[in-house]
């Protein structure tokens, strides 16, 4: 078994260092920080250093597919989605959370669709914030959460 382990080790390390040697995988991008956007404890001040700017339009072109009700906190699964055209990069914020800044995606030409697991700390709204044209648009949903999420 852990021949195994060693051989699938090496294969993904070997196919890693392929990329990073070609150019199409750039430590700098991948591991990106935003501090101020991170370090933000309000949805403004989340969003002012995520994307720029703290107001954003609503729109009925974005979806947020979650549940209702969380059962557990830690693990809430959520998509975004949205038909607005060229879309190129959304932000999810849970407006709660002692750190708001959930995640910000750079598309680049890519469909608009998210689809990922996040932890809440209490029964809050997520609010997705889509960039197109170079303008903002948002929409919420509020998941309660039943128990425990992010030290509950």
């Amino acid at each position: 078994m852990q021949r195994r382990h060693f051989l699938k080790n090496t294969i993904a390390t070997g196919t890693v260092a392929m990329a990073a040697a070609s150019g199409l995988l750039v430590p700098v991008q991948v591991l990106a920080w935003n501090k101020e956007a991170f370090d933000a404890k309000d949805v403004a001040s989340a969003m002012k250093g995520a994307v720029g700017t703290d107001s954003a339009e609503v729109s009925d072109k974005i979806k947020i597919k979650a549940p209702d009700i969380a059962e557990n906190g830690a693990v809430v699964p959520v998509t975004i989605s949205s038909t607005l055209k060229d879309v190129t990069s959304i932000t999810i914020i849970s407006e709660k959370n002692g750190t708001p800044l959930i995640a910000k995606f750079n598309l680049h030409g890519a469909e608009a669709f998210v689809s990922t697991r996040i932890k809440m700390g209490k029964t809050s709204n997520i609010i997705a914030v889509c960039e197109s044209g170079g303008k903002f648009y948002k929409t919420h949903k509020e998941v309660k959460v039943t128990i425990g999420g992010c030290g509950g």
